[in-house]
C-alpha cells in the first residue's frame, strides 16, 4: 500500500473543526471527567447506530469504545472477561434472577443464551445493562 500524502496546512484546521463538532475530544482520556463524558457520548452514538455495522457513525463508536476500553484498563483493571460472564457477576452481585433482566435483554431464554456464551450481548441491550448497573456500555462489548 502506497502511503497518501497530506497537507497539514489543510489537515490540521479540518481536524480542529471536527473536534469542536463534538461533545468530547476523540483523543486518548486522561480525567474521569473526560471518560465520563466519553462514555455518555458513546451512549448516544450507541442509540443512533445500534447494531448497524454499516451506519456511517459506526466507526466512530468503534474509535471512542477503545479510547474508553485503553482508559478502562489503565484505571479498572478487569481481567480478560467475557461480557456474559461480567453480566453473571453483576446478577450474582446484585442477587438477580434471569427473569429480572428480561426488561434490558428480551426473554428469559436470550438472558440464558448470554449467560451461556451461545449469543452475544447487542448495542441496544448493552447500553441498557450499562444504565441499569451504573457501569460502562464498553463491559458489555
Amino acid at each position: 500500500m502506497t502511503a497518501v500524502a497530506f497537507n497539514p496546512k489543510t489537515l490540521a484546521p479540518a481536524w480542529n473543526t471536527f473536534q469542536r463538532a463534538l461533545p468530547v475530544r476523540l483523543a486518548a482520556i486522561h480525567t474521569q471527567a473526560n471518560y465520563e463524558r466519553a462514555v455518555e457520548f458513546m451512549n448516544q452514538l450507541l442509540d443512533v447506530v445500534g447494531d448497524d455495522e454499516e451506519h456511517e457513525l459506526a466507526e466512530m463508536l468503534e474509535l471512542l469504545g477503545q479510547l474508553i476500553e485503553d482508559y478502562e484498563s489503565q484505571h479498572y483493571a478487569l481481567p480478560n472477561t467475557e461480557p456474559g460472564q461480567v453480566l453473571r457477576f453483576l446478577i450474582e452481585q446484585h442477587h438477580l434472577k434471569q427473569v429480572d433482566l428480561v426488561a434490558e435483554l428480551g426473554t428469559q431464554s436470550v438472558v440464558s443464551e448470554i449467560l451461556s456464551g451461545r449469543r452475544q450481548i447487542n448495542a441496544r441491550q448493552a447500553k441498557a445493562l450499562a444504565q441499569r448497573f451504573g457501569v460502562s456500555a464498553a463491559v458489555f462489548i
